[in-house]
Parts: C-alpha cells; sequence; structure tokens
C-alpha cells in the first residue's frame, strides 16, 4: 500500500482521503494513519501547488547553474551545497554527475537578477570553481504534467 499510496499522493497531493481509500482498497483510517507515519519519518516532505506561472501576469524568470565545486575534506559537497540552498532565491540543489557537481535552481524577477545572483553571491564562494548558467525559456513538462499546450491542427482536411 505504501508505495501506491505515494505514487498517488505525489501526483495529486489534494486527493481526498476517502478517495484513495476507495482506490488503495483500505479503510480511510488507515490512509491517514499512513499518511502521519510517512510524514513523521521523513518521508513525505511537504505538499506543493504547481503553477504555469506562464498564464500569470506575474514576470518570474526560472534558471538551471551547473556548478563547479571543490568539495571540503571529509564533507564532501555538503557544506557547499547547505551554503547554496540556504538563499531565498535557490529553489533546489542537486548533486549530480557529470562535468559539473551540484545544479542549482533559481527563481527570480529577471535576467538581470538572476545573472547578478550567480555573479555576486554564486561565483563568489570559495569552494565554487565555475558555473554555467541556462536560462528556462518555456516548460512542456513539470513534475510529471504537461504545461505546453498541444498543437492541433485545425486545417480544412483536402482528399483527392
Amino acid at each position: 500500500m505504501r508505495e501506491e499510496l505515494l505514487a498517488i499522493v505525489e501526483r495529486n497531493s489534494r486527493i481526498d482521503l476517502k478517495e484513495l481509500a476507495v482506490i488503495l482498497g483500505v479503510e480511510e483510517i488507515d490512509v491517514v494513519n499512513e499518511l502521519a507515519a510517512l510524514e513523521a519519518e521523513g518521508i513525505i516532505c511537504g505538499y506543493h501547488t504547481m503553477i504555469d506561472w506562464e498564464k500569470t501576469s506575474i514576470e518570474k524568470v526560472s534558471a538551471l547553474i551547473e556548478v563547479r565545486v571543490t568539495p571540503q575534506r571529509g564533507q564532501g559537497f555538503d557544506n557547499i551545497a547547505e551554503r547554496i540552498y540556504k538563499y531565498p532565491e535557490v529553489t533546489s540543489v542537486y548533486l549530480i554527475s557529470g562535468g559539473y557537481d551540484l545544479l542549482v535552481t533559481l527563481e527570480g524577477k529577471s535576467l538581470k537578477e538572476i545573472s547578478g545572483f550567480v555573479s555576486d553571491k554564486l561565483s563568489t564562494l570559495d569552494s565554487v570553481l565555475s558555473t554555467a548558467t541556462h536560462f528556462i525559456l518555456k516548460k512542456y513538462k513539470d513534475h510529471g504534467t504537461i504545461l505546453a499546450k498541444q498543437y492541433e491542427d485545425t486545417r480544412e482536411k483536402v482528399t483527392p
């Protein structure tokens, strides 16, 4: 039940508990108790709402920043990752494989604001060797949800 419960709640955290119990084939109290246990164990870390900001009048810019750092002896990447994720502009930090060590996602009001953060705050940290900034121009799919409307061909069909 646990794995299926997590999969459902990850896709729709607002699902009605009664509906969830029916889907899982258990009593509602069992769902409530299991969710409480998952939260207490730190498996469920929070509930979030996904917003397509392009459909609002609010200007928001997102960027992915690849960061190459020097790991610290005995602590690896944890200390520098913590210093980075404490900035309010930072929405996520991942340790990644490949040519860079960390992937940082940022949100700001403008390209200039994000560029300023990278040059003034991120690049100046002692352990940071280099960065590469990638601005998100359009989101097609995010957290399993398709955001871009699929193209529908509205041309009249011509037959010979």
